[in-house]
């Protein structure tokens, strides 16, 4: 496993998890440009930090091999992961991601004021370094460190090259890397400090957890960002775990009832027609990259979808309303109040998501019941305005009733929906000169074919 550190950290902050790890992960940390016994090489972009460290991975070549990154060292991360599922060569084997208090692909949220402050005192005078590198220190643990870990921090800060830490704050914390990351399909493992302001849990729900496909999020209650430092134990215990078995639960595609499945196979339904139900019964793609959204748009609309329509049945709906979207298909006609599809649905989302607090909150980290409050509030129009977030609440509400059309009309087009009402027109059809149809329509009156519905008594 391959770990690099946060801003003003070293390689040496992963003694402690690489003793508790011993011989069940091997851990190489590295050094970053400007960091550690690092502090002379150049280079201090996400791109540039990737190739350093990609050199020592192609130098090491092993077959299987996992990368954590914490804070800054996650973007990092993120990059060389999206390079060797891109088949890179060199960098073949990796099979797991760790993010601890990642720093997220989109710009890193930080206020203003005190990203300026940082960038301030890294060149005062010594005094001065010393201070504010304690400080930085303290004020990035849920409790005081042990001495010993405490003075190593605060002097691996005080070793950095300023030029490496104003680079990163100024411009590496800000790259936007959403696009060329999209989603990844290496199993990977968020970790967040349950006391970490800016990067803490609601931010990794928010800004990391969408760019992975397969994800598990643990929250160290206490714990501020420094985790590798502040919990060696809980930190290893859930690499350990991760190493050996990586979470990689995907949904599964919907089985179709037997009997459906007979119906759809039947003369009775033109082979059109029947492709096209064998083609939205294939399996959803669980690395979906989304070509009408960006990754955390449809990350919301994922989240949407299950309040507006709950399903144990798995289908994607989200990233067939993407598909959709991205083809310029559509029913033919939109609300006047909206803009085409596409824009209307980036729009709408990111308003949604604005929507979700005043106090800086996102869609993604609302718990279920805090979502359905502000989806019933938009459906009656009562947000206040936020026209300059986007979409105006008028324009809100006739997209969310769009939305709803969208989802159910979507639900209903697979097969698998379609057996559980018991849909029975797919039968009247066929490819023959013989008519097929209907004989029995009385009430109460079935063919002998006719599907009998899954979802209830089968009525």
């Amino acid at each position: 496993m391959f770990c690099l550190h946060f801003l003003g950290g070293s390689a040496r902050e992963w003694v402690q998890v690489a003793d508790r790890l011993g011989a069940a992960v091997a851990c190489v940390p590295i050094d970053l440009p400007g960091f550690g016994d690092a502090v002379d090489v150049p280079g201090y972009d996400v791109a540039a930090m990737a190739d350093h460290v990609a050199g020592r991975i192609r130098a090491a070549a092993p077959a299987r091999w996992l990368i954590a990154g914490h804070s800054m060292g996650a973007k990092v991360a993120l990059a060389l992961a999206r390079r060797a599922e891109d088949g890179e060569a060199g960098l073949y084997g990796l099979s797991g991601l760790v993010l601890l208090a990642g720093s997220p692909p989109s710009p890193e949220p930080m206020e203003e004021a005190r990203r300026e402050t940082m960038i301030a005192w890294i060149g005062a005078d010594a005094a001065t370094r010393q201070a504010e590198a304690r400080a930085f220190i303290e004020s990035n643990v849920g409790s005081p460190l042990p001495a010993e870990r405490a003075e190593a921090a605060v002097a691996d800060v005080l070793r950095a090259a300023p030029a490496a830490w104003r680079a990163w704050l100024s411009d590496g914390s800000r790259e936007d890397w959403c696009e060329r990351i999209g989603i990844l399909r290496t199993p990977a493992l968020i970790l967040a400090g349950g006391e970490d302001g800016d990067l803490g849990p609601e931010a990794q729900a928010a800004l990391m957890a969408p760019h992975l496909g397969s994800s598990r999020r643990v929250t160290l209650d206490g714990a501020g960002h420094l985790l590798p430092i502040e919990r060696p134990d809980a930190v290893a215990d859930l690499i350990r775990a991760h190493a050996a078995a990586p979470d990689t639960t995907f949904a599964e595609a919907p089985v179709i009832d037997a009997a459906y499945a007979r119906l759809i196979a039947s003369d009775r339904v033109n082979s059109r027609l029947r492709d096209a139900l064998r083609a939205r019964a294939e399996p959803d793609d669980p690395g979906y990259r989304p070509r009408a959204l960006d990754a955390i748009e449809l990350a919301i609309l994922r989240a949407l979808v299950d309040r507006v329509l709950p399903q144990a049945a798995g289908i994607d709906l989200a990233a067939r309303i993407d598909a959709r979207l991205a083809s310029g298909r559509g029913d033919g006609w939109r609300f006047s109040a909206l803009p085409p599809d596409a824009s209307a649905y980036r729009t709408a989302l990111r308003s949604l998501d604005a929507a979700a607090g005043a106090d800086g909150r996102r869609f993604l980290a609302l718990d279920g019941a805090a979502q359905d409050d502000l989806l019933r509030a938009i459906e009656k129009g009562v947000l206040p305005d936020g026209s300059a977030l986007g979409f105006a609440p008028e324009q809100l509400t006739v997209w969310f009733e769009d939305l709803r059309a969208d989802v159910v009309r979507t639900w209903l087009a697979h097969p698998a929906a379609l057996a559980w009402i018991g849909f029975s027109g797919i039968g009247a059809g066929g490819d023959g000169a013989r008519p097929v149809g209907f004989t029995k329509i009385g009430l109460g009156e079935r063919e002998g074919w006719e599907p009998v519905a899954q979802g209830g008594d089968g009525r």
